[in-house]
């Protein structure tokens, strides 16, 4: 188990804070504001339901997407 403080905002654009990742169940655990107890998701539906905010990359095993912008072609 590895505790976090990593922001992410759901599929909807609501924020989360991950606070740890447990790779013996591989599961993500985090908390939504307002709600006192701890949220989970598996690891495979939080790599498509989650975006993290403000970077890109991997979190420690949780792999992470930015949006990336759309690509315009010109003729």
């Amino acid at each position: 188990m590895r505790e976090l403080n990593r922001r992410f905002r759901d599929q909807y654009g609501i924020p989360v804070r991950v606070i740890r990742w447990e790779p013996e169940t591989q599961r993500v655990i985090y908390m939504r504001q307002g709600y006192e107890h701890e949220c989970f998701s598996p690891l495979e539906q939080f790599q498509r339901k989650f975006r993290e905010i403000g970077i890109s990359g991997s979190v420690d095993g949780v792999q992470t997407h930015s949006k990336q912008p759309e690509r315009q072609d010109h003729d």
